[in-house]
């Protein structure tokens, strides 16, 4: 039951590791850039939530929804006045972009909400005879699973199937694979480029808010620099499963979030990150495209 208990809630923090990865696996399959301002949006998005929900009182689903509202249009900002201007530019000139936007991101948290640590509500709570419950018990209570974790996961894979459609049957998810196979010819067939890479944009940040709530309801401490060590985790998922796949993004979000439970619980909670990262390396070692990535030939 504890091997239960913990494989459970591996598959709980890679499924908000898988969501994150999302929005680096698009952006990175699209425009070729890796923003790594993504981990941020989250911490913004976790904000707008939890002021919604805490000052304005607002139910939580509105919270979740307006924060989704706020970060997709901070992604497309971003990418208007960041990236854009640079399509054309080296790749280090995009990466060098991509930490000033998270800095930046960063110290405005810091001016407006300051660096006190908020305490994110529980708002995944269910009254039962008068008591408060905040998950289910199995097995005469041997097997705990909270009520955090179950949405966490049914989250992940609704996203993952709603995602596989969009980009499979919709006109715009069939420009996007065009755009990422050949932007120059997509555009001679009379596909709008920059119109699809803002879109990508507004989709990974708009799904950066959903995985900033449900991060802060199962690690509820709220603080600027909140999203930056889970927004590196979840580009080294995207990594691990081959950036630039959406089947990659989960398999790869997945996996790490198990190996980072087990390694705190078997090993050392201060090694585990170490583990995690010695994990990735060994991957790449032996499929340098990653789990699901296709090794790419470029013509000389």
């Amino acid at each position: 039951m504890t091997f239960l208990n913990f494989l459970i809630n591996g598959i709980s923090l890679g499924s908000i590791y898988a969501i994150i990865a999302l929005g680096y696996t698009m952006v990175y399959g699209i425009a070729k850039m890796l923003n790594f301002a993504h981990g941020d949006v989250i911490m913004v998005g976790a904000y707008i939530c939890f002021y919604a929900i805490t000052r304005f009182s607002l139910p939580p689903l509105v919270g979740v929804v307006l924060a989704m509202i706020v970060c997709t249009m901070l992604g497309i900002v971003v990418e208007r006045l960041a990236y854009k201007p640079l399509r054309s530019a080296p790749s280090l000139a995009v990466l060098i972009t991509a930490i000033g936007v998270s800095y930046f991101l960063q110290n405005a948290a810091l001016l407006l909400w300051s660096s006190n640590p908020k305490v994110f509500p529980s708002f995944f709570v269910l009254e039962s005879c008068g008591a408060a419950k905040t998950g289910v018990e199995l097995f005469g209570g041997q097997l705990k699973i909270s009520y955090v974790t179950i949405v966490t996961i049914a989250a992940c894979v609704v996203i993952m199937l709603a995602l596989t459609w969009f980009t499979g049957r919709t006109r715009l998810g069939k420009a996007m694979r065009a755009c990422s196979e050949d932007k120059g010819a997509a555009q001679l067939m009379g596909i709008n480029v920059n119109g699809t890479i803002s879109m990508t944009f507004a989709i990974g940040s708009g799904l950066a808010a959903i995985a900033g709530v449900l991060l802060c309801s199962a690690y509820p401490t709220l603080v600027p620099t909140t999203g930056s060590m889970p927004g590196i985790k979840a580009f080294t998922a995207a990594v691990f499963g081959g950036i630039g796949s959406i089947p990659g993004a989960l398999l790869g979000g997945l996996l790490l979030g198990v190996i980072e439970i087990f390694a705190k619980a078997y090993i050392s909670t201060q090694l585990s990150d170490a583990v995690v990262f010695a994990v990735l390396i060994v991957v790449l070692l032996v499929k340098p495209a990653g789990l699901l990535g296709k090794q790419i030939r470029e013509k000389v």
